[in-house]
């Protein structure tokens, strides 16, 4: 089963060095932090606070080819975690038949929040990771660490 999520927004981890995507249930079903690199953090803040950048980014470019190709994303899904590497899948329909698109859970997630399609993580994801890693990572904050966090 699938819960729907949005993103509840972007910490910085001073630990590693990396971003927290946090996603949150629409319906309160838990959160899921994804650890990401500071481009895909990057261009998710930009499409969040909705920013036009004057050239095309990359995730920009991914919508453009596909909106080029006559076709529509139209749902991302982030599926399963491996070895601690969670794997998305990005939608598309061309009206007649689906494709799937194997992707990094960041760049489904930037792809979708510029096509405006919902986001859905597998509810083993969020039941196994969200409360435990969510946790260990708030009880490690120490307080020079809410200076980092965007």
């Amino acid at each position: 089963m699938l819960v729907e999520m949005k993103v509840e927004g972007l910490l910085f981890d001073p630990r590693s060095n990396m971003y927290i995507l946090l996603l949150k249930g629409a319906d309160d079903q838990g959160t899921l932090p994804i650890w990401i690199g500071k481009p895909e953090a990057d261009s998710i803040a930009l499409a969040l606070g909705k920013v036009a950048t004057p050239r095309p980014l990359t995730h920009d470019l991914i919508k453009n080819v596909v909106d080029g190709l006559q076709v529509k994303i139209t749902r991302v899904v982030v599926t399963e975690i491996i070895d601690n590497t969670y794997f998305a899948i990005i939608y598309l329909s061309d009206g007649k038949k689906e494709t799937l698109i194997d992707s990094r859970p960041s760049d489904a997630v930037a792809v979708a929040l510029r096509a405006g399609v919902p986001i859905y993580v597998d509810e083993s994801i969020v039941g196994a990771r969200s409360a435990d890693e969510l946790d260990e990572w708030l009880k490690n904050l120490k307080p020079e660490d809410f200076g980092n966090i965007m």
